[in-house]
């Protein structure tokens, strides 16, 4: 059983694979081999076919790439796709919608609120026909006036 496991993590990466190595193969991987400008050129010109070539194992983190904040303002309602097509790809959204006429307005923020339930995104009107739009993995916390007052009255009994 450890020997299957240990194999899965020599596959995907998790531990080093010992190999017999001589002294020159060591050196290579310290200091650099004699063609890195042959490997680095190789790596300019097509860099997947480099890192294939020389059996690169990269695995990209999920929480690695920050958070991106998108500013649109659509000037139709066709555009509304484009905005749910973002927030699918969990980016945070300002939608500002002073370009529109009232009734499109409503229209855009109808269908772009149903994406974000559907998604189990946030949503939250920040000011006259603008309004932040967030996936799941962010939440929006408000603090308007009364919420600060309620909460000043409250550490401020003593």
């Amino acid at each position: 059983m450890a020997g299957l496991v240990n194999r899965i993590k020599n596959l995907v990466g998790l531990t080093p694979q010992m190999e017999e190595c001589d002294e020159d193969d060591l050196y290579d991987e310290l200091y650099g081999s004699a063609n890195e400008d042959e490997e680095l050129e190789t790596y300019q010109e097509n860099p997947i076919k480099s890192s294939r070539k020389n059996n690169l194992k990269v695995l990209s983190h999920p929480s690695a790439s920050g958070h991106e904040l998108m500013v649109i303002e659509p000037r139709t309602f066709e555009e509304s796709l484009e905005v749910v097509n973002n927030l699918r790809s969990r980016k945070s959204l300002i939608l500002n919608l002073h370009l529109l006429d009232a009734e499109q307005s409503q229209r855009v923020v109808d269908f772009v609120s149903g994406a974000t339930h559907a998604i189990d995104g946030h949503q939250q009107k920040v000011g006259d026909g603008v309004f932040v739009f967030t996936p799941n993995t962010v939440n929006i916390s408000v603090e308007t006036e009364k919420t600060r007052v309620i909460r000043d009255a409250f550490w401020n009994q003593a």
